[in-house]
C-alpha cells in the first residue's frame, strides 16, 4: 500500500531540436563547412606563394649583383671586317639674301664583311659564388676564335672603289661584358699580332664592340685570324654565329648543362660531371648579308639572357643594310645563337613553388581523411580544431621555404614534414585520446607528403604519376565510404 501511494517522479518530454540545431549537427553541414574552410585556406596559401616569389626575386637580385662584379652572361660575336670610305652629297640651302644654293658635304661610312669560316673552342670552369645565404653560378672560360675571310665583292655594293680607305680597315669583335676580361685580348691577323681595343667611333655592331687596325694596304680582305680570350662570366655562355660557316665547341665540368638558343648541338657527351658539345651552324638562318654598307645598329637584341622567356613572335626593328639581293636585314635574337646555360642543378624556390601548387589538394585530402575518421570512430572534432589543423598545414610551406634557404630542399622537406606531422598527430591525440587513431592518421599524412615529394623528383612523368596517385586515393575513399550508413545521420536528425 505504502509503495502504491508513493508518488512517481514526473517525466518530461525533451523538446524536439529546432531546425537550426538539426542543421548545425547534420553531417552534410559539417562537410560543407569543411569545403568552405579549404577555400578560405587558399588565402594564406596565396600569401605563401607571394613570399616565395619575393624570396626568389631577392635571390635573382643578389645573383645579378654578383654578376655585375664578376662578369655577366657573355655573348661572343664576330669578327667582322669594316672598310671605311668617304662619300659626298649636296644639299639645297638658302643663303642670307634668300637665294638658293647648293652646299656639298663629305661623310664617312663603312663597308662590312662577315667571315667565311669561324671556329670557337671554349673550355669552361663553372663554380658557385656565395653571398650570404644566396649563391650564383659563375665561370671562367678559355676561348679560342679562329677562321678566315674571303675576298669582298665590290661589284655588289654601290660604292666607288676609289673612295675606299683600305689602310684604315678594321676588324670588329663583340663581347657583351668587357668587365669579365682578365687580360687584353690579342688578334693574330695573317701572322701579325695586334691588340683589340674598345671601339670609340659611332659603330655599335654588338653590345660592346672592340676593334683592331688591320691596314689592308694590299686591298685584299682574304686572310686568316686567331684570337684567344680569358674571360669570366655568369650563368650563360652564348656565341653569335656571324660567319658563312660557324663551328662551336664548348666543354667543361658541369653536371647538367642546358643547351638553349636556336640550335641544338650536333654531338654531345655528358658523363661523370663533365660535358662536351659541338655545333655546326651554316649561314642560311643568318638575318644579315655577308657584306653590306652603312653604320648599322646592333646586329642582335637579347630578350632573355637565361633563355627562359624568349619572344618567338617579337617583331624586331630593321637594320640599315644593303645585302646582295637588296633586301633589308632583321635584328637577331637568342634564337639565332648558340647558348649553354649553367643554372643550378637544384633550385629551392622552383621546387618549393611546385610543392605549394599541391597545397590545396593535400589540405583537402587531409580534411577528408579526418572527416572519415570522425565518422568511423565516432570521435567529435570541432570546427575550430579543423581550422587549427589547416593552419598547421599551411605553415608547412613557410617552414619549407625558410629552412630550404639554409639546408637545401631535401632536408628542409624532411624536417618540415616531420614537424607538421608531429604537431597534427599530437593535437589529434589530445582530442581523441586514442593512440590507434593517431598512428593511423600520422601514417596517412606521411603518405601524402611522401607522394608529393616523389612527384618533385619526376619531370616528364609527374603529370601521369600524379593523376594515377589521386585516382587511387579517390578509389580508397570511395571504398571506405561504402562502409558508412549515411542514412543513419538523416534519421538522427
Amino acid at each position: 500500500m505504502e509503495n502504491s501511494n508513493q508518488k512517481q517522479p514526473e517525466v518530461y518530454d525533451s523538446p524536439a531540436p529546432s531546425f537550426f540545431e538539426r542543421l548545425f549537427n547534420s553531417i552534410l553541414f559539417k562537410f560543407g563547412v569543411m569545403l568552405i574552410l579549404v577555400l578560405f585556406l587558399l588565402i594564406p596559401m596565396e600569401w605563401i606563394n607571394d613570399l616565395i616569389r619575393e624570396r626568389r626575386d631577392r635571390e635573382r637580385s643578389v645573383s645579378n649583383e654578383i654578376a655585375s662584379k664578376w662578369g655577366g652572361p657573355q655573348v661572343i660575336s664576330g669578327p667582322i671586317i669594316g672598310i671605311p670610305y668617304t662619300y659626298q652629297y649636296s644639299v639645297k640651302v638658302t643663303d642670307d639674301k634668300g637665294k638658293p644654293k647648293m652646299e656639298t658635304y663629305k661623310e664617312k661610312n663603312y663597308i662590312f664583311l662577315a667571315a667565311k669560316k669561324m671556329k670557337v673552342s671554349s673550355d669552361v670552369e663553372p663554380e658557385y659564388l656565395k653571398r650570404g645565404i644566396y649563391q650564383s653560378v659563375v665561370y671562367k672560360a678559355a676561348i679560342t676564335v679562329d677562321g678566315e675571310f674571303d675576298e669582298i665583292d665590290l661589284s655588289k655594293v654601290a660604292v666607288d672603289p676609289a673612295s675606299l680607305h683600305w689602310d684604315e680597315a678594321k676588324l670588329f669583335f663583340g663581347l657583351s661584358d668587357l668587365k669579365g676580361m682578365t687580360a687584353v685580348p690579342k688578334l693574330d691577323w695573317k701572322g701579325t699580332t695586334r691588340d683589340l681595343q674598345m671601339h670609340t667611333e659611332p659603330i655599335s655592331l654588338f653590345e660592346r664592340t672592340m676593334s683592331a687596325d688591320i691596314g689592308l694596304s694590299e686591298k685584299s680582305t682574304k686572310g686568316t685570324f686567331r684570337m684567344k680570350l680569358d674571360l669570366r662570366g655568369s650563368r650563360t655562355l652564348t656565341v653569335f654565329p656571324t660567319a658563312d660557316e660557324t663551328m662551336v665547341t664548348v666543354g667543361g665540368a658541369w653536371n647538367d648543362p642546358s643547351f638553349n638558343g636556336g640550335f641544338l648541338p650536333a654531338t654531345r657527351e655528358i658523363s661523370q660531371g663533365k660535358f662536351r658539345a659541338a655545333w655546326q651552324v651554316p649561314s642560311f638562318s643568318r638575318k644579315f648579308p655577308k657584306q653590306w654598307v652603312g653604320l648599322s645598329k646592333e646586329l642582335y637584341m637579347l630578350t632573355d639572357y637565361d633563355g627562359e622567356n624568349i619572344g618567338y613572335d617579337q617583331t624586331m626593328p630593321a637594320v640599315t643594310a644593303a645585302p646582295e639581293n637588296g633586301s633589308s636585314a632583321q635584328v637577331s635574337t637568342e634564337q639565332d645563337m648558340v647558348q649553354v646555360n649553367f643554372l643550378e642543378a637544384v633550385n629551392n624556390y622552383q621546387k618549393t613553388t611546385r610543392v605549394a601548387k599541391y597545397g590545396a589538394l593535400v589540405i583537402l585530402l587531409t580534411f577528408t581523411a579526418l572527416f572519415f575518421t570522425e565518422i568511423l570512430k565516432k570521435k567529435k572534432i570541432h570546427f575550430i580544431q579543423y581550422v587549427l589543423i589547416g593552419c598547421a598545414m599551411v605553415l608547412f610551406y613557410s617552414l619549407l621555404l625558410a629552412i630550404g634557404e639554409h639546408l637545401g630542399f631535401d632536408w628542409s622537406y624532411l624536417l618540415s614534414a616531420v614537424a607538421t606531422i608531429g604537431l597534427i598527430t599530437s593535437f589529434i591525440f589530445g582530442i581523441t585520446k586514442d593512440r590507434k587513431i593517431c598512428m593511423a592518421f600520422s601514417g596517412v599524412l606521411a603518405l601524402f607528403y611522401a607522394f608529393v615529394y616523389f612527384l618533385m623528383q619526376l619531370q616528364d612523368y609527374a603529370l601521369i604519376v600524379g593523376s594515377i596517385g589521386v585516382f587511387v586515393i579517390l578509389a580508397v575513399l570511395m571504398r571506405v565510404s561504402t562502409r558508412i550508413n549515411w542514412y543513419q545521420f538523416d534519421r538522427k536528425s
